[in-house]
């Protein structure tokens, strides 16, 4: 391990890369704690310990690494950033003009990168819109009770959302700048520096507000959703597939055997944070909208089941998000007839299926199947953290060590990991995950 460790700094180009990702991990750990003008300190601090309950805006300080409690520049963090590339994701489904930038090569892909970056600061707007509201009308839905304005009026409300709005659009930057000159993709890197930055503290309150047999236990829980998500994230289905061999000239080519991957987590966290964004969108949204007729039942309706990460009826509705944002996004992500049409085109076949639709139909067959016991892992690792805080009740207020976290880490981890081995591999060095 060591060795291995010297050999990623002997490299130039990889000590290079790793050494910037730290830089703007610094950076960007640092705008988080810079709060934006116009709201008062005291009533921040106040705000850090009212955010501990659980909720909405528990779950959306986790994704922030703090900043949003702190309501800093960087208090969106990245998540518009991560539902507008989902959102442009999907669209690319049912607008043909999006279908045809992704089959342009590296020119659509600039196109479809800019829409992204566009659609970014809309939502941004939006979000940082809903939460100025928020902070000057005592949280509205988000579980806190202050007015963190000094003075609100219209030209401080419009300085605070141009300032988060701005923010976004710099972590977004930093995010594209990690992707193209550091190590990993930034975007995932970000996230997980905000994960991991909340780890220490959270570990600390519970073991002030449980002792320490809660905090074992915690410790003991997310041991085994340690293992048990890289045991699902490792996992694959390979489907082997045969070349024939065919003359071309003098020569001789194919007749090679390979295999396609189909990993049982196809979809990764992205169901998770979609869902997340779907369930948490209504309840910003609600602080800006009034409170009379219709607009009142619906905002009640966000109160008694939205808020509340720990109601059965929150529960329901996230699991059965993620399951199906799960399958949706999979089916995106993998195209069994484009994959079936590439292998007719290349002389290949299954073993057993009959090249075009049978072998179309086949992988689709099993990436239904595949996807559902991965869709259904990921959605128990999103709700445990809720069953769990109802089988503890007010022993623990919030619990850092949720299935959620441990799956970003362990997921970027994993990824950045083995694209450094790749580097070190290229140049003959030995990998940290060569078996």
């Amino acid at each position: 391990m060591l060795t291995n460790l010297a050999n990623v700094f002997r490299v130039k180009d990889l000590r290079n890369k790793i050494l910037f990702t730290l830089l703007v991990i610094a950076i960007y750990r640092l705008g988080s704690h810079i709060p934006v003008p116009g709201i008062s300190f005291e009533k921040v601090d106040q705000l850090q310990n009212e955010s501990e309950t659980g909720g909405v805006l528990s779950f959306l300080n986790l994704f922030s690494g703090g900043a949003l409690t702190r309501f800093s520049i960087f208090s969106l963090g990245i998540m518009p950033y991560i539902t507008s590339s989902i959102i442009i994701q999907l669209l690319q489904t049912v607008i043909p003009k999006l279908d045809q930038w992704r089959k342009e090569g590296a020119v659509g892909q600039r196109k479809l990168t800019q829409t992204t970056r566009y659609v970014t600061v809309a939502i941004a707007l939006v979000q940082s819109t809903g939460l100025g509201f928020a902070m000057h009308n005592g949280g509205g839905n988000l579980g806190f009770n202050t007015d963190l304005f000094v003075e609100f009026n219209t030209p401080r409300l419009a300085l605070v959302v141009a300032t988060m709005t701005a923010g976004t659009a710099v972590v977004m930057w930093l995010g594209e700048t990690v992707t193209s000159r550091g190590i990993g993709q930034g975007m995932s890197i970000l996230i997980f520096a905000n994960v991991v930055a909340g780890l220490p503290a959270g570990g600390a309150a519970i073991r002030a507000e449980g002792g320490n047999v809660i905090f074992a236990l915690a410790l003991l829980f997310a041991a085994g959703m340690l293992m048990a998500i890289v045991f699902v994230e490792q996992g694959q289905r390979r489907i082997p597939v045969m070349f024939a061999k065919r003359q071309v000239g003098r020569r001789l080519y194919g007749g090679q055997s390979t295999y396609i991957p189909m990993k049982v987590n196809q979809s990764g966290v992205i169901p998770i944070i979609f869902a997340s964004s779907v369930l948490s969108f209504p309840v910003l949204l609600s602080n800006v909208v009034g409170s009379d007729g219709w607009r009142g039942a619906i905002q009640r309706f966000i109160n008694d089941h939205l808020v509340n990460s720990r109601d059965f009826v929150y529960i329901g509705l996230y699991f059965a998000m993620i399951i199906g944002f799960a399958y949706f996004y999979t089916s995106i992500s993998f195209d069994p007839h484009q994959q079936a049409d590439y292998i007719k085109k290349q002389g290949g076949y299954i073993p057993g299926i009959r090249p075009g639709a049978p072998t179309e139909r086949y992988l689709n067959h099993i990436m239904n199947r595949i996807t559902l016991p991965g869709a259904m892992f990921v959605g128990f690792l999103a709700v445990a953290p809720s069953i769990l805080f109802r089988t503890l009740g007010d022993n623990v207020a919030n619990f850092p060590f949720a299935g959620t976290t441990i799956l970003i880490a362990v997921g970027v981890a994993l990824e950045t990991m083995k694209q450094i081995d790749s580097q070190l591999m290229m140049r003959n060095y030995e990998g940290f995950l060569a078996k």
